[in-house]
């Protein structure tokens, strides 16, 4: 078998999942894109190290090794990723990024600020009124 049908499979899957992280906007969806490219380099490792192993004289199996330590990477990297993407989505109701950053850094409106003076009397509107309503 020749090296480059791992070596271009391993290529479709990296893009496939480099477009996944780019242009998706669910915390999910990121996350398993980025299983996806590791995914890929795991496939490039074996490859290369199966292409190497034919050509030295003694294997060592490195890039096998390699993949192993990958293996367990990913799967702690997944399991502490959810955890925080649950957590997010409990605490702030959406596991989108681009809402998760935008209120990151302060540009959701605030209704009643401190500048509009104290009204205690106003109902509870937005993002408040969700919040108090699960709460409730």
């Amino acid at each position: 078998m020749h090296l480059a049908y791992p070596a271009v499979l391993s290529a479709l899957l990296f893009c496939t999942g480099l477009y996944g992280v780019l242009a998706r906007r669910n915390a999910i969806l990121i996350l398993m894109s980025v299983e996806l490219m590791l995914n890929a380099v795991n496939l490039n490792l074996v490859a290369f190290d199966v292409w190497l192993s034919k050509t030295a004289e003694e294997t060592l199996h490195s890039g096998q090794a390699l993949t192993l330590f990958t293996i367990a990477i990913a799967a702690a990297e997944i399991g502490i990723g959810l955890a925080i993407v649950l957590a997010v989505h409990r605490n702030r109701g959406t596991a989108d990024i681009d809402r998760l950053r935008d209120t990151a850094e302060g540009h959701e409106s605030r209704e009643g600020s401190a500048a509009d003076g104290p009204d205690t009397d106003a109902p509870a509107t937005g993002a408040a009124a969700e919040k108090a309503e699960a709460t409730a």
